[in-house]
């Protein structure tokens, strides 16, 4: 059985936009029967959840939800996975505020930052994709969810959802995940058992802090860390710096002789508060859209000035 729901959206949003987006195992999907599906962990960590989800002529959502997870939470987290949980009127006065960035939204209206759908999954897939192309380690994962964790069929197609963590810690050895990193996956779900992969409790705390507790995850260094609190707790306004890509596409947007340092990034994106988060992953969905040249280093050494709190990913 399924339930209904309508998801109200605050200001300019496409599903379309949101269904091709390119974010950890589900890059560059196209989605040719305007709809997007959507099969996760829910975040209690005991249920599953899958959706169906499509958008009704006066932009709301329209969400067929299956699963056993309870559908107020359900409905909770797929906000937070589109990016529709919060209000949208300081994103709008950003974009008036800063050109460069209004010219952007309006060549990529209604995109918003599309999210893993939880911590839990974004630390999952950190130890699955860690050296080791991105296809690769997206094949792995949907083995690994057909195995252990529940497969919906939603509009015709079958959607595999990861395992819940308990399961995950029975699993002693899986094809194309050594021993070393299936104990680190154990370590992310022993974490997440925890609670040390809340997405609230990791939003509401300070970079910093949040940081710091997720770097105590086995596997989770600075880079990885960082991928799961910008790209799973729904934190809109993390500035984030040190990533390559983002400082060459912030140049030829801006007209800069160079790809801005530290403190010009900083000061570039003042005018963007408060969804400075947003706005750098706006640029680098912009950037690799339209084909933008980048310098790719040897290392993943941050910018000179990043702190791990603000580093960017390429993802």
């Amino acid at each position: 059985m399924t339930t209904r729901i309508i998801l109200p959206v605050d200001g300019p949003f496409s599903l379309g936009a949101a269904a091709s987006f390119g974010f950890g195992p589900n890059t560059g999907r196209p989605w040719p029967d305007d709809l997007m599906r959507l099969a996760f962990v829910a975040d209690d960590l005991r249920h599953h959840v899958g959706a169906v989800v499509t958008q009704r002529a006066d932009g709301s959502l329209t969400a067929d939800l299956s699963g056993d997870a309870p559908a107020d939470a359900a409905e909770a987290q797929l906000r937070r996975i589109l990016s529709i949980d919060t209000g949208v009127a300081g994103w709008i006065a950003a974009g008036q505020a800063d050109a460069v960035l209004g010219d952007v939204q309006a060549a990529y209206p209604g995109l918003r930052p599309v999210l893993f759908h939880s911590p839990y999954e974004a630390a999952s897939w950190s130890v699955l994709s860690q050296r080791r192309h991105r296809a690769q380690a997206t094949a792995v994962r949907r083995r690994l969810s057909e195995a252990a964790g529940v497969t919906f069929e939603l509009s015709g197609q079958p959607e595999p959802a990861f395992p819940l963590p308990e399961r995950l810690l029975e699993i002693a050895e899986f094809p194309g995940i050594e021993a070393t990193r299936m104990a680190r996956l154990h370590g992310v779900a022993r974490a997440a058992l925890d609670g040390q992969l809340e997405a609230v409790a990791l939003r509401t705390a300070s970079a910093g802090a949040a940081l710091a507790d997720l770097q105590r995850i086995n596997g989770l260094g600075p880079v990885y860390a960082t991928l799961v609190y910008l790209r799973s707790t729904g934190v809109t306004d993390a500035l984030t710096l040190g990533e390559p890509r983002l400082t060459d596409y912030i140049r030829h947007y801006y007209g800069l002789p160079e790809p801005p340092g530290a403190e010009e990034m900083e000061r570039i994106a003042e005018r963007w508060r408060p969804f400075r988060t947003w706005a750098a992953v706006l640029f680098r969905v912009a950037g690799d859209r339209d084909g933008l040249p980048f310098e790719q280093p040897r290392d993943r050494r941050p910018m000179k000035g990043a702190t791990p709190a603000t580093r960017a990913l390429a993802v």
